[in-house]
């Protein structure tokens, strides 16, 4: 199978595994790897998407974790990326996504949990139909968000 290709009409969304690599200062060869491909992709001219689920989900665990320099990249990232709000469209969005995967047996997460990958999806979606572009996630977790959006492993992702 070869290699899903972006195009200059895509729209990329880092999902929260992405993110963690790429502001992971010691985070060995696999940060490095997803650094250096995240800088091809910026060079290439493809619109790249910081979510605010994502940055939730990240910015929590660095805060939890006592991780400073973990969340001063996360902020210099914010800054160079197009940074995505959560707003009352990308929620409603959600919770239809949310109920679909329930009656079609498919859950993303037990029923009281809050599901950010259904949240993820919807602003994906939304972001993408506003912005008139093709969406895409760059993840870690296959399965469950390319049930709602395509969503593929960021290390084979290619421009």
């Amino acid at each position: 199978m070869s290699a899903p290709l972006l195009g200059g009409n895509d729209l990329l969304v880092l999902d929260t595994s992405v993110l963690g690599f790429i502001t992971n200062p010691r985070g060995g060869d696999a940060a490095a790897a997803c650094k250096a491909w995240l800088r091809t992709v910026l060079d290439s001219g493809i619109r790249v998407v910081l979510p605010e689920m994502a940055d939730y989900e990240l910015r929590r665990e660095l805060l939890r974790a006592d991780k400073l320099a973990g969340l001063a990249a996360l902020d210099a990232l914010k800054a160079q990326l197009i940074f995505v709000p959560i707003n009352t469209a990308m929620m409603r969005m959600a919770a239809e996504l949310w109920a679909q995967m329930r009656k079609q047996g498919r859950p993303t997460a037990p029923d009281t949990a809050l599901d950010a990958d259904v949240i993820l999806a919807a602003q994906t979606l939304v972001a993408a139909r506003a912005m008139a572009c093709n969406p895409v996630i760059a993840t870690e977790n296959v399965g469950h968000l390319a049930r709602m959006v395509a969503a593929h492993r960021w290390d084979t992702l290619r421009v």
